[in-house]
């Protein structure tokens, strides 16, 4: 008998190993028998397949749900993760409540999971924006003469790439950045349809990659999606802002005043050590962060290494 939600993520075999990690992360928590974990296979092979097969309720292959041209593809399949997140009632009907987290993200604390279900109850789409106390930039701007600029933020230049109109790009030009990484929406959201039609016109002109994202902060700022705006503990970009390291309660918290948990710590955009590696591709790599009482550590932000 199926659960009444569903966490879902996807993976090719060059991230297979994070992807492992996000699922043990979240079966160490005994809350983790009231939800089923599904994942899309992106190009992993078949020794990583049978691993998964006894820790997770169903693998299916990814597929391109919006025909794109081989010329964008150039063979890197992983690209369809770009795409089938907005379609997953499709690869797993029947469930109420659908979780999204990236596979280089892993549950620290189980109040993200709770938020996200409740979140996505409440309202079409729960989501955080990627905006934070400590930020120091939320977008670039270019001068001219004291006075003329150039705007780049992420959405806008996106939008303007993808083939928008300006009035669209101009809209959500500053709006803060929703990183579709973490998310939730139920089964009957209306949401999937509108995602589907931005990410449809997004990828006429515009570059796979990213693409899901624009359409879903179109759907949000243009379109007035019906959102359910989540604490970024539910989606800690640690590379815009490292958290701090709970030494005590072995667990990471946000860097800044009251410390609250980060429920879910997501490596996107890369995190190096001194010698330029990326610690999504070393799991012994290690980064200086602050504990509580201001102190340095240097320590892993991989799941597996914490303790």
């Amino acid at each position: 008998m199926k659960n009444k939600t569903v966490i879902i993520s996807l993976s090719d075999e060059k991230y297979f190993h994070l992807l492992n990690e996000l699922i043990d992360s979240i079966k160490s928590f005994s809350q983790s028998n009231e939800v089923d974990i599904c994942i899309l296979d992106a190009g992993m092979n078949d020794s990583q397949l049978e691993i998964l097969k006894s820790k997770v309720t169903e693998i299916k292959k990814a597929e391109w749900d919006i025909a794109v041209p081989d010329s964008k593809i150039k063979n890197r399949e992983w690209l369809k993760s770009q795409i089938s997140r907005a379609f997953l009632p499709k690869y797993f009907p029947d469930y109420e409540n659908y979780i999204w987290i990236d596979s280089d993200a892993w549950i620290n604390d189980w109040v993200a999971i709770d938020l996200l279900i409740r979140g996505c109850e409440q309202k079409s789409l729960a989501i955080t924006q990627t905006i934070a106390p400590g930020y120091k930039d939320v977008g670039k701007v270019k001068w001219f003469l004291g006075s003329f600029a150039i705007v780049k933020t992420q959405n806008f230049k996106h939008a303007i790439r993808s083939g928008f109109d300006y009035k669209i790009a101009r809209k959500i030009a500053f709006a803060p950045h929703l990183n579709i990484g973490v998310f939730s929406m139920k089964g009957n959201s209306k949401g999937w349809n509108l995602w589907q039609k931005n990410l449809k016109k997004a990828l006429l002109k515009g570059r796979i990659f990213g693409s899901e994202g624009l359409a879903i902060n179109i759907s949000v700022y243009v379109d007035g999606l019906d959102t359910e705006f989540l604490p970024n503990s539910c989606n800690w970009i640690a590379s815009h802002l490292l958290p701090k390291y709970d030494e005590k309660n072995s667990v990471f918290v946000e860097p800044n005043l009251p410390n609250n948990r980060i429920g879910i710590l997501h490596l996107a955009g890369g995190i190096y050590n001194e010698k330029n590696i990326d610690l999504r591709d070393d799991k012994n790599v290690k980064v200086n962060i602050l504990t509580l009482n201001n102190e340095t550590l240097l320590k892993s932000l991989r799941f597996s290494s914490i303790g």
